[in-house]
């Protein structure tokens, strides 16, 4: 075969070495060539040179990857975008919707935008500002603007991915065009969203891909990329080195303290990150599951079902996906009719449905029905900078009665119940950079929590404690007694003897004939709530999402309309929120 290109004989390279690129470059194709041109020139921006000659191309279209999170799903997503579509030409640029001005989408050229829902369909507690402005009248017209929408979310909840849909229904309302169908992805996301980026990228990319491709530079990271962390997919099997009780046995429920052990993991965290805990379902649950498929002898299902399989919940598609598989005319009839689904499914899991509708099923054909075992993840309650390489959690024992059979959660249940000191859990940690400590050591602080929602305000605490900030620290803590529900109680009360806590105040619920809650203890301190935050205070909030949280936003709403009417509150909220001065860790 004749070569094609040849290097002249006064390029600056050994007669030699001349010959060797000859051979290749001599061979290869445009695009090829376009690719080491830039592979080369990221050489160079990694040590930091300039190329002697770049090539000429014309400007990248502009595509903006636009993200909404509350567990940093989506923003990893968005990362892998943006480098994806820089590869393929695009101008391409990530941001969080919490960051974004609505006013500013109208030149983003294409927007990818990959949202995440929170609970029952609520966008991520950053985003809502984003969302009020992008759903309000003045939002701007977005005509000539390009869009695709990747929605995440957990279809266990009747309002699956519904912030994604109303992000899709409200761009093709301001006049932008859909550029490919949204995708509506559950836990197992990681697949899907793979696939459907690369779709979605190649059909938006630029049609010249020689021209786009060799105006860019391809970035290279040349050092050595350094021992892989524990993550997800290989978590590390941490030490127990202390389980306890921290409530009364008069208590409601029982609430332990656990400490891990990192030696040896390499794993670091802030205070105010979460501990991904990887579960395993409940033996006797497992057992009853497979006795009902009639494969109770099958030990790889019973291996799959305990540790790969979510067995607990049971959502609408799986009843409808069971029926189908079975063909069982009475399960399907339930699953089609909305009123009788939604009852049915009420505090019900797989367990009820296979004994309501029993069949014989394959192996196969059984786990191909469920979704994957996910997660659970708890706020870190300590500080490394005090405890060193431990990591601590506060976990409260789910156990409930519903549809006449006692439930457990799934990881509560496994820590409280069937772990103990000695033993070993699976971890990981997922950073939480928005439910940090302020930078400024004098910056207030103001903590608001109810039950296990004090454990981030213990690891804040003990951050202040071992670097002796000195920060103007008032937590507002809320449990059912104060004899037997007080978690930390004495730690939280010598940090208040000390200084590092300057003010406590406390909510018990029911240690009196009406109920008293943290946002009764905020309405009776507003004028102190104002005037902290009119010294430059940053709010934090953690706890149950679905009561609490909602009951502490419209209490501040009023303590910040001030007289004013309830827009006017919930702007000062959003200026909060977006200036990274009201913080939140809910669920």
């Amino acid at each position: 075969m004749s070569k094609l290109i040849a290097l002249p004989h006064t390029a600056p390279f050994a007669p030699e070495q001349i010959a060797a690129l000859d051979k290749v470059i001599g061979a290869s194709s445009s695009v090829q060539r376009a690719w080491l041109a830039g592979f080369l020139a990221g050489m160079d921006a990694a040590e930091g040179k300039q190329p002697a000659a770049a090539a000429v191309a014309g400007p990248k279209p502009k595509l903006l990857v636009l993200y909404a999170t509350e567990s940093g799903n989506s923003e990893a997503l968005a990362a892998k975008a943006k480098q994806d579509a820089a590869k393929l030409g695009f101008a391409a640029r990530v941001q969080d919707v919490a960051d974004a001005d609505v006013q500013s989408l109208k030149d983003a050229g294409t927007i990818i935008a990959i949202i995440s829902t929170w609970g029952d369909g609520e966008p991520p507690q950053r985003a809502a500002p984003f969302f009020r402005a992008l759903m309000g009248d003045a939002a701007p017209r977005l005509d000539g603007v390009k869009f695709a929408v990747l929605a995440l979310g957990d279809s266990s909840y009747a309002q699956f991915c519904e912030s994604g849909r109303q992000v899709d229904a409200r761009l093709e309302a301001l006049g932008a065009t859909r550029a490919a169908a949204r995708i509506d992805l559950d836990l197992d996301y990681e697949a899907g969203a793979k696939t459907w980026l690369a779709a979605t990228l190649e059909t938006l990319a630029p049609k010249n891909a020689d021209a786009a491709l060799a105006g860019s530079v391809i970035h290279v990271d040349f050092h050595k990329p350094a021992a892989e962390a524990a993550s997800k997919s290989s978590p590390f099997a941490a030490e127990i080195t202390a389980h306890h009780k921290l409530t009364s046995d008069r208590a409601d429920s029982e609430t332990v303290h656990i400490e891990l052990s990192l030696a040896g993991s390499g794993i670091t965290y802030e205070p105010g990150d979460a501990i991904g805990f990887v579960p395993e379902n409940d033996p006797a649950l497992v057992g009853a599951m497979a006795r009902a498929v009639g494969l109770e002898g099958d030990a790889a299902l019973h291996e799959a079902l305990t540790a790969r399989y979510d067995i607990s919940t049971l959502t609408a598609k799986q009843m409808k996906d069971y029926a189908a598989l079975t063909g069982d005319a009475q399960a399907a009839s339930l699953a089609e009719n909305e009123a009788e689904r939604a009852a049915f499914l009420a505090g019900r899991q797989w367990i009820d449905l296979l004994e309501a509708f029993p069949h014989r099923l394959g192996a196969d054909a059984f786990t191909s029905l469920l979704r994957p075992l996910a997660p659970r993840y708890y706020s870190v309650a300590s500080s490394q900078k005090l405890v060193g390489e431990e990591a601590h959690l506060t976990v409260a024992r789910l156990a409930y009665e519903a549809a006449g059979r006692a439930r457990l959660g799934v990881a509560s249940g496994m820590i409280t119940d069937r772990l103990r000191a000695g033993g070993s859990a699976k971890i990981f940690v997922r950073p939480n950079p928005h439910f940090r400590l302020p930078q400024n050591a004098e910056t207030p602080i103001i903590m608001i929590g109810a039950g296990t929602g004090v454990a981030p305000y213990r690891g804040f605490l003990q951050e202040l404690e071992a670097t002796n900030a000195g920060t103007q620290a008032w937590a507002i803590f809320g449990h059912r007694h104060f004899l037997y529900d007080f978690l930390y109680q004495l730690e939280i009360q010598d940090w208040l003897k000390s200084g590092v806590l300057g003010r406590l105040d406390l909510a018990s619920s029911r240690d009196q004939p009406e109920k008293r809650y943290v946002q009764h203890v905020l309405w009776e301190q507003r004028e102190r709530v104002r005037q902290q935050l009119d010294q430059g205070a940053t709010l934090y909030l953690c706890g149950d999402a679905k009561h609490m949280a909602r009951d502490v936003d419209a209490t501040l709403n009023r303590i910040l309309a001030d007289g004013r009417d309830e827009k006017a509150g919930q702007a000062a909220l959003d200026a909060l929120i977006s200036a990274g001065r009201y913080k939140k860790d809910v669920y």
